[in-house]
């Protein structure tokens, strides 16, 4: 597959993109390598990717634990001490071989280390691969609220290497699908036709699919590199979704939620409120209940509930001036951002959201 050209570095992919790899390695006189990994990618990922390696180079590995939960500054002071104890330097080079807490995490580390270390994603997930991996977001969780410490700060390199999706569970799959759901929404009808029906999906489609779901993230990306306008249509599903998850992270009697669960869940309830503010078409709405309510299980949710993910809104990033922002939809493949939306609307979506398809 062809490269994409981002701002600043390349995203690549398979075989041709180790080749890429190891030549910048071999050209940019790294001091040392620092590879983060968690006990899933150091056990499965790991000893395929330090087959590809090409370097005489000093190579040290740096495992940090598992899990949305431990995204979090104390695991960064983890990994900035392991880093300290190991002599690393300005000039040493930070691979993130992991899903999207690794390369969030770890691009976080690099970005803050010393003031700054060169860092390359190699993103093992389907989630990393299409979202967190690419455009240059970094950073933690603030307890249990989303992404609330990090900055925007460019890798060197991105690599995606699809054979690491066989090392996925299907949950893990479904959980990076809900991000390429989002980019057809927001950015191409086309394309979210593609995903409204998967049954027959070869591995050429699903590397196609992928590649197409980056080159659109990538393409909203440049027009918008700080999140001004159009980048914020990214966040569609966001808004509600990472308040659901936040939520279900800290009460432990609900089922935690997968990022990209949560996400779909979001972009439903979001789906709903753009049929009554921004004109989202009934049928369009429709459709988009039934093929993500058919992709995910249903979750339940009390009144008592709704009311803390509502209370929760206020600290998405989004907001301005104290009031919640929203992406909306005018239809499918335009997304609309600065939306404000009610809480009866909101609660008009849950119960919609609660209804068969």
């Amino acid at each position: 597959m062809q490269s994409i050209k981002a701002s600043s570095y390349e995203i690549v992919f398979n075989t041709s993109g180790y080749e890429i790899l190891n030549t910048l390695i071999q050209t940019a006189t790294y001091s040392k390598i620092f590879i983060i990994v968690d006990s899933h990618t150091q056990e499965h990922c790991l000893p395929l990717f330090l087959s590809t390696l090409e370097t005489s180079i000093a190579i040290e590995v740096i495992e940090i634990v598992p899990g949305e939960e431990n995204k979090t500054i104390e695991t960064c002071s983890g990994v900035w001490d392991a880093l300290a104890d190991l002599d690393a330097d300005r000039k040493g080079l930070i691979i993130n071989l992991g899903g999207g807490v690794v390369t969030d995490l770890g691009g976080f580390v690099a970005s803050t280390f010393k003031r700054g270390m060169d860092f390359i994603n190699i993103p093992t997930s389907l989630l990393a691969m299409v979202d967190a991996s690419v455009g240059g977001k970094t950073g933690v969780d603030l307890g249990t609220l989303k992404n609330l410490i990090g900055v925007i700060n460019n890798p060197k390199l991105v690599v995606i290497d699809t054979g690491f999706l066989a090392t996925l569970p299907k949950i893990e799959m479904r959980s990076g699908l809900a991000e390429m759901y989002k980019h057809g929404l927001i950015a191409s009808k086309a394309y979210w036709q593609q995903l409204s029906d998967l049954t027959t999906m070869t591995t050429n489609d699903l590397n196609a699919l992928i590649y197409d779901s980056v080159f659109i993230k990538n393409e909203v990306v440049l027009k918008d590199p700080t999140e001004q306008n159009l980048r914020k249509t990214l966040n569609y599903g966001h808004t509600l979704g990472h308040a659901i998850e936040s939520y279900c992270l800290s009460h432990k009697d609900l089922k935690k939620l997968l990022h990209g669960e949560a996400i779909a869940i979001g972009m439903i309830l979001e789906s709903y409120i753009s049929a009554k503010i921004t004109g989202l078409p009934q049928s369009q709405l429709d459709q988009i209940h039934k093929v993500l309510s058919d992709m995910y299980d249903p979750v339940s949710f009390k009144k008592n509930d709704i009311e803390h993910i509502i209370e929760l809104l206020k600290h998405d990033k989004k907001n301005s001036n104290g009031k919640v922002k929203f992406v909306l939809l005018e239809s499918i493949g335009k997304g609309i951002i600065d939306q404000e939306v009610p809480n009866e609307l909101i609660y008009e979506a849950f119960d919609f959201y609660a209804a068969t398809p």
